[in-house]
């Protein structure tokens, strides 16, 4: 069911949902905006925040690490940790291999220099959001799974088996300067292993990098009057229904924001305005790989990109529950999950 639908299905439900929506748990990027340079106590503390969040507030998601090390030009012979975070929430009839996910990811490493930059947009503010995703998802997808298996509907199909799965990760920034080698090092490092890892015979998916129905990227946001650009035209389709999320949101008068033009303005995009993406990012290892990217940053950057004033001074607060709204609906929407209403207490 769309999400107008689901809002007019009838009125207590749709009071309830739009509450849920206009006024949500805020996304609290505080806890992390701190340095979190890879191998230090801030990357420590922060990967112990995200932990315990999913631990003792979404138990039903499963929580995974995938490890590295890899040298850098700021650090000579050392090896530097590099530290992905993996959470999942799927279908509890799936088996290794069967489910198929909507991946949603951002990085929390920040970069070693300017000394004591935090990178509230780039990208403690999206690693926030992504957290509330999953806790403002959490009820609904436990409901749903809980109909389906009353019902007796235990998968089979990609949209039965449909999961939810937000990558953090670590390393993204460059030490030196930017290059194929001195960036990316938690996605490359995780796209690699994810192509060589194979799935039980019979999977319907070989590896886990094929399990990913879209990557969707977050980074660089925060600040006020985005604009984020379609940038592939293989995943435009989903650009458009994000978009039309928002549309939908701000005739509903859900967002906050009064931008002059929508944070996803590019959907009238012609076939023939689509190049190959020139941004380096957390996308590119798994793009290479034939994963559907749907990548979300603005452009032009924010003022304060890679600068002391990328802090939580700096953030655009409205903007930043606006993108919330935005991504949680498209999720919800994704999985079907506006189809059942958790029940009161849940």
């Amino acid at each position: 069911m769309r999400l107008y639908a689901a809002f007019k299905r009838c009125a207590a439900q749709r009071d309830r949902l739009r509450g849920r929506l206009r006024h949500p748990q805020r996304p609290a990027p505080f806890p992390i905006l701190i340095p979190r340079v890879p191998g230090t106590d801030g990357q420590l503390k922060t990967q112990q925040h995200f932990v315990e969040f999913f631990t003792k507030s979404l138990p039903k998601w499963a929580v995974q690490w995938q490890n590295s090390t890899d040298k850098t030009p700021a650090t000579g012979n050392s090896d530097i940790p590099f530290q992905n975070l993996i959470m999942r929430r799927e279908p509890p009839w799936t088996k290794p291999g069967q489910a198929n996910y909507l991946t949603l990811v951002a990085h929390y490493d920040s970069k070693i220099e300017p000394t004591g930059f935090i990178g509230a947009t780039d990208s403690a503010a999206p690693c926030a959001m992504l957290m509330h995703v999953a806790r403002a998802l959490d009820p609904y997808l436990t409901q749903m799974y809980d109909e389906m298996v009353a019902l007796g509907e235990l998968g089979g199909t990609v949209p039965m088996d449909m999961g939810l799965q937000i990558l953090l990760l670590d390393g993204e920034e460059a030490f030196k300067s930017w290059t194929d080698t001195d960036s990316l090092y938690g996605a490359r490092s995780l796209a690699k292993e994810w192509e060589n890892t194979f799935n039980p015979a019979m999977s319907h998916y070989k590896n886990p990098l094929e399990q990913i129905s879209v990557f969707v990227l977050l980074d660089l946001l925060g600040s006020a009057e985005p604009k984020v650009p379609s940038y592939f035209q293989s995943t435009h389709w989903a650009y458009k229904a994000m978009a039309d999320v928002e549309k939908r949101m701000r005739d509903l008068g859900i967002l906050e924001t009064k931008p002059k033009i929508p944070f996803l303005n590019d959907v009238n995009k012609s076939p023939q305005m689509f190049g190959r993406s020139g941004i380096g990012d957390d996308h590119v290892p798994f793009m290479m790989k034939g994963v559907n990217i749907l990548h979300m940053i603005p452009s032009p950057f924010p003022d304060v990109w890679h600068k002391m004033e990328d802090d939580g001074e700096h953030l655009d607060m409205p903007t930043v529950r606006d993108w919330t709204r935005i991504v949680t609906a498209f999720t919800m929407e994704w999985l079907d999950a506006m189809e059942v209403m958790p029940e009161e207490g849940a």
